[in-house]
């Protein structure tokens, strides 16, 4: 796992062999981070990584200058893994948490400014996250939600829908809760 930019930047990790997540590519996560330049102030900015796998994404919102980052694994290869690499970097401004990320949204009482949520593909419940999500109270007015999913889902006729973004085989929608 590469971080790709920040004060983290281009620092490596090995990621165990047994870990069973599907890493957003590189590429693709540097493309949406320079999307999201255009819509997010990291230093201004509590982020949520739902489905942390790895915790690259989570990594690179802290990388970036994001000062409070919970990042939500429930795998526990996955969440030793992100405990790991916040330790290696000292990066106090992530917050692993070891929970079923449905048990969360539905638990948690803080808002985040921006959400990422990348599920497994074959996730049942992945055509109801954005709206769960929306839905719920860890969203405020402002707050920006991406979903990585595969090509078959479409969410462009959402509510919040904002665009949606092709890499490679990676897909982004992204959406922007109003009001």
């Amino acid at each position: 796992m590469r971080i790709i930019s920040g004060k983290y930047g281009r620092r490596r990790f090995d990621v165990p062999t047994n870990i069973t997540a599907r890493p957003t590519t590189d590429m693709a996560r540097e493309n949406l981070f320079n999307v999201l330049n255009n819509f997010v102030d990291f230093e201004n900015t509590t982020a949520l990584d739902l489905f942390a796998g790895t915790g690259a994404i989570a990594f690179e919102l802290a990388s970036r200058g994001c000062p409070d980052v919970t990042a939500v694994e429930k795998a526990n290869t996955q969440f030793r893994f992100i405990q790991h690499v916040k330790n290696q970097l000292q990066a106090d401004e992530v917050h692993p948490i070891r929970a079923d990320v449905f048990r969360f949204i539905a638990s948690c009482r803080q808002s985040f400014k921006l959400i990422f949520a990348d599920p497994p593909y074959d996730l049942p419940q992945l055509p109801q996250l954005p709206q769960l999500i929306m839905e719920s109270e860890i969203t405020q007015p402002g707050t920006i939600i991406i979903i990585e999913h595969p090509r078959q889902y479409v969410f462009n006729t959402l509510p919040h829908f904002v665009q949606h973004r092709v890499y490679g085989k990676v897909n982004f929608s992204i959406f922007e809760i109003r009001s």
